[in-house]
């Protein structure tokens, strides 16, 4: 049962002196304009849950959201307005301006925000939802509204959508694959169309067309004839492919072709080197000896470290910007297969977030990491410091980068980890800003859904993040949310907290 703490106090006005007051306080109902509120009562709201698996409280939800004197990081690269005013209506941002110049609607539901700070909400751009009992509220309480599913059932998907349409869940938007399109022997068989030839990669994208997908995903061991045939077919057909950059095509060649992004990096530090021709022929013959294996691609990446060429690094960049090819490093998931023989590093308190089946049957044995010597632990960290070098000068290049985190392979963590693939990508070189932005603006642009998301500007959703400190001077304080606005729906840090402590004792009785 949900219980309401409501303290109620009588002001006079509502003005920058409210300041004082490190709580956010509410007005509801009542008159507020030009910042003055005459005898009207104030509720300071502590706590106002709502469930992640049942109807959110429309008596809260209903009402116009008012933030006052809130500093905003719009993350269109302007720098911050300290000091605004944020009207939200229908789900949008109808007004935006400095806090003494916007006019406020009648019985708004008025929140001080001096202190805090307010970005668009972030998306997780590659992402499997397993589970959305566990992974919507991880989702939201970390400030993600929106992921691209790399893949996971597609019925379970559009099950979750219809269920958000008719407010009996609350979860983020999602652009789904559904399945993978992969080669012969694939590793998941239930959830890859497996293709041999052209034709049958021709059929593939028809069929994920034809099953409702946002897009196609593509894996590492299609054949090439193959490959090329879904490129020309998903051009044809208007839908874009991502994914993987497989084993029998180069990166350039992938870019040339289409592929919207390219995941984990596949491909790349290969196609850097002044050795390309000769290791993708060992490549090919490695995996006809020995399959695709766990490391295969840290093996492959490894051996190209040595002949890393910067004109031939540049010369791929420009490439990518001129066919307009998108990276999503996934840097999380790298560094995870870096340090996964670290003890310390698998001693992580946010297991408790985990569910058994995913503990028990993917992380146990997470990157085969029990089978691995020094050496290869070693070989793998020299991978990940060269592929952290490689983002930070993609960037500075020009190439387009988005963040995703391969949610939820193993010690990559529902929600918590984009904030530290924003980290990770600020010690590749990027600036706080330009961190942010690959998890808002530049994610919607990637979705071509920027009209109406990813930054703050009058007209678009109001899918927004309330932060108690500034991520532009220290990312990490992507972390320190405060509040959550849903499509114009505000959640408490209360709330996020009561979210967080449900999973917790869900997972831990089992379910």
């Amino acid at each position: 049962m949900c219980f309401f703490v409501i303290l109620l106090f009588r002001f006079r006005r509502l003005s920058e002196n409210a300041a004082h007051c490190t709580c956010c306080v509410v007005a509801w109902p009542g008159t507020c304009s030009d910042m003055f509120l005459s005898n009207r009562l104030l509720l300071l709201i502590l706590l106002f849950p709502v469930s992640v698996q049942g109807q959110v409280s429309q008596s809260q939800f209903d009402k116009i959201l008012v933030l006052l004197h809130v500093t905003v990081i719009d993350a269109t690269g302007a720098p911050t307005r300290p000091d605004m005013s944020v009207v939200i209506a229908g789900g949008r941002i109808m007004e935006l301006g400095r806090t003494g110049h916007v006019r406020l609607p009648k019985d708004a539901l008025v929140v001080n925000a001096s202190g805090k700070f307010l970005i668009p909400s972030l998306w997780d751009m590659h992402v499997h939802e397993w589970n959305k009992e566990v992974f919507f509220p991880l989702f939201l309480a970390n400030g993600i509204t929106g992921v691209r599913d790399m893949f996971s059932p597609l019925p379970s998907i559009k099950q979750w959508r219809t269920e958000m349409a008719a407010g009996t869940t609350i979860g983020p938007h999602i652009f789904a694959a559904g399945v993978i399109v992969d080669g012969p022997n694939p590793f998941c068989v239930p959830c890859t169309i497996v293709v041999s030839n052209a034709d049958e990669g021709r059929k593939a994208v028809l069929k994920v067309k034809d099953m409702g997908a946002d897009f196609i995903k593509v894996y590492s061991m299609i054949p090439r004839d193959a490959y090329f045939a879904i490129a020309d077919e998903a051009k044809r057909q208007n839908m874009v492919f991502a994914g993987h950059v497989p084993e029998f095509v180069s990166a350039a060649e992938a870019s040339d072709a289409g592929q919207k992004s390219i995941e984990h990096l596949t491909g790349v530090l290969v196609a850097c080197s002044a050795k390309e021709a000769e290791l993708r022929k060992e490549n090919e013959a490695r995996l006809g000896a020995e399959g695709f294996r766990a490391d295969t691609m840290t093996l492959e990446q490894a051996a190209a470290l040595d002949s890393f060429d910067e004109k031939r690094a540049s010369a791929l960049f420009a490439r990518f910007i001129k066919n307009g090819t998108w990276m999503c490093p996934t840097l999380t998931v790298l560094r995870a297969q870096a340090l996964i023989g670290d003890a310390d590093f698998r001693d992580d308190p946010r297991m408790k977030y985990i569910p058994d089946f995913l503990k028990k049957q993917f992380w146990a044995d997470a990157y085969g990491w029990k089978e691995h010597t020094a050496e290869d632990f070693a070989r793998a960290r020299r991978v990940f410091q060269k592929q952290l070098e490689v983002v930070g000068k993609m960037k500075r290049a020009g190439v387009r980068l988005i963040a995703g985190t391969d949610t939820a392979n193993p010690y990559v963590f529902p929600g918590f980890s984009v904030h530290e693939e924003l980290a990770l990508l600020v010690q590749a070189g990027l600036t706080p800003m330009q961190a942010l932005q690959s998890g808002t603006r530049d994610a919607a642009q990637y979705l071509g859904q920027l009209d109406s998301l990813g930054t703050i500007e009058k007209g678009k959703i109001a899918d927004l993040v309330l932060l108690d400190a500034n991520p532009l001077t220290e990312i990490s304080n992507t972390r320190k949310i405060n509040a959550v606005i849903l499509g114009g729906k505000l959640i408490s840090k209360q709330e996020l907290d009561k979210m967080l402590a449900d999973v917790e004792t869900r997972v831990s009785k089992g379910n």
